[in-house]
């Protein structure tokens, strides 16, 4: 079927993700989601399709932990969230989430070619927004020139 929607887990590679944290020790759970983020925020040259996706659904297993985050919830995600997972993965996810949309990025290529594409961006700013908020833009000057 491949990729059905632009959801985190609405993909074949995120929804097979999701069933492998399913069927793993709960105590596991932490170091496959910490390896996926690894692996996409690694120093490779370029980011492959299925690395991408499972990035995306991992980094969207952390922004639902966070306390603005919302649950990832999806027909396709895992049955149960996670344990409570540490929160400098916020920073590694951000990382991931990064290169996923970066040039050096196939799924971003592959969604640049979509009629979606501009939804499936913010849908990942979104994401990335949850773990490292943009600073708003300062009213008043802090000090007079």
């Amino acid at each position: 079927m491949g990729t059905w929607d632009i959801g985190p887990f609405d993909n074949d590679t995120a929804a097979d993700f999701a069933g492998d944290l399913d069927e793993a020790a709960r105590e596991e759970h932490e170091a496959m989601i910490c390896g996926v983020l690894k692996r996409a925020a690694g120093p490779a040259d370029f980011l492959g399709i299925y690395d991408g996706e499972r990035a995306v659904a991992a980094a969207a297993l952390v922004v639902a932990q966070h306390p603005d985050g919302e649950p990832a919830c999806s027909n396709y995600g895992p049955s149960e969230p996670p344990p409570e997972l540490p929160a400098d993965l916020r920073m590694l996810a951000v990382d991931a989430l990064d290169r996923v949309v970066s040039n050096r990025s196939e799924l971003a290529e592959l969604w640049a070619e979509a009629a979606n594409w501009s939804k499936w961006r913010q849908d990942i700013a979104r994401l990335r927004d949850v773990l490292d908020p943009p600073i708003p833009p300062q009213e008043e000057a802090l000090f007079e020139i």
